[in-house]
């Protein structure tokens, strides 16, 4: 199916095609008349890191259908660019556009690290799981630089605290080493989201993240190393990825996964007009057949919030793919049991110091 792709009016090694406007802004500057200089500069522009100080870091979850209680992320907006992303929209909330903005304008809290000791210190923190990546990736290539994921999870190490951590990024494997320190005391799990085993895909859909391979060595490696791993096939995109699933569930097993979990695409705020572009300009065959059934497994609309069918959607397509989803993860055996960190040896640093390394 995948044959089709068409990339010729596309920026290389982005999702989002333009910028759409930031519904929070009233005013806003635009460019009327694009002269070939202006081409040039555009090409020519690299990824901005933008370094934040805030005050909090830990993020408490509301939404019940989520599956997660406290999230973290060391950086907002993801050089990955995957096209669906849900956290486009969030984007906004820093001034930017969900566009190109959140692929190339990455805001960088380094502070993260003191703000998280701040967190665990405080005599009223009652040990929880953090999320890291509930929103973007934490192993997005600025990592490399920055260090900051490998910070907090050294200190999660030290306070003895659970952490998930959910990627497409194989940088994870650098951070073997403590990961495997956390796993003996039953304080990680560890994700990586595969959302097909299609490479011509994944460079449209996905364009700056690691190769399916390379996701799946993750899978391989946690395993060998006895740390609960597992996978996200998200999003499943109807008449794109969704013939995929028993491909994409199988390689995972035979890799040592133990877990699987998936989402149907959503497309809210911003997103959608992102989405559309993109599916009109990447799969012109098939473009309108595969909103309509996004639009069929969302009540009518490609935009969906209503907790509990959200993630999953509803009507028959929808069903469809729960239906093929669970009798997969059947044949190979994945969700036969569940993954409870450990909450009871949390210490706080004035209680016992510990030397990582």
């Amino acid at each position: 199916m995948v044959s089709t792709i068409n990339t010729t009016n596309f920026e290389k090694g982005r999702g989002a095609q333009f910028n759409p406007k930031n519904k929070f802004l009233k005013q806003e500057y635009v460019q009327e008349h694009i002269e070939s200089v202006d081409i040039w500069e555009q090409e020519k522009k690299e990824t901005e890191y933008i370094f934040d100080h805030s005050k909090n870091v830990v993020n408490k979850i509301e939404s019940p259908d989520v599956g997660m209680q406290l999230s973290l992320n060391p950086y907002q907006g993801c050089e990955h660019g995957c096209i669906y992303c849900y956290a486009r929209n969030s984007h906004e909330y820093w001034g930017f556009s969900a566009g190109k903005d959140f692929e190339n304008k990455i805001v960088v809290k380094k502070n993260a690290p003191l703000l998280l000791r701040k967190f665990f210190d405080n005599k009223n923190y009652e040990p929880k799981t953090i999320s890291l990546s509930g929103n973007t990736d934490c192993y997005q290539p600025i990592e490399r630089k920055m260090r900051i994921t490998r910070s907090l999870l050294e200190i999660c190490l030290e306070y003895r605290n659970p952490v998930g951590i959910l990627t497409k990024n194989a940088l994870v494997l650098r951070d073997l080493d403590i990961i495997q320190e956390l796993a003996k005391l039953n304080l990680v799990s560890v994700a990586t989201s595969v959302t097909s085993l299609d490479e011509d895909l994944r460079r449209v859909l996905e364009p700056r993240t690691a190769t399916y391979q390379s996701r799946l060595r993750i899978v391989e490696t946690m395993a060998a190393n006895k740390i609960p791993v597992g996978i996200m096939l998200a999003p499943i995109i109807p008449s794109i990825n969704d013939s995929h699933i028993s491909k994409v569930l199988k390689a995972a097993a035979d890799a040592g996964a133990k877990w699987a979990g998936y989402t149907v695409v959503r497309l809210n705020g911003a997103i959608g007009e992102l989405f559309k572009d993109w599916l009109f300009k990447t799969f012109p065959d098939r473009a309108t057949k595969v909103w309509n059934q996004i639009c069929d497994c969302h009540g009518g609309k490609v935009n969906d919030s209503r907790f509990g069918s959200r993630m999953a959607g509803d009507g028959k397509f929808a069903e469809l793919i729960k239906d093929q989803f669970l009798l997969y993860c059947r044949k190979y055996k994945l969700n036969e049991s569940n993954t409870k960190l450990n909450t009871e040896s949390f210490r706080r640093t004035n209680q016992k110091q510990l030397s990582l390394f």
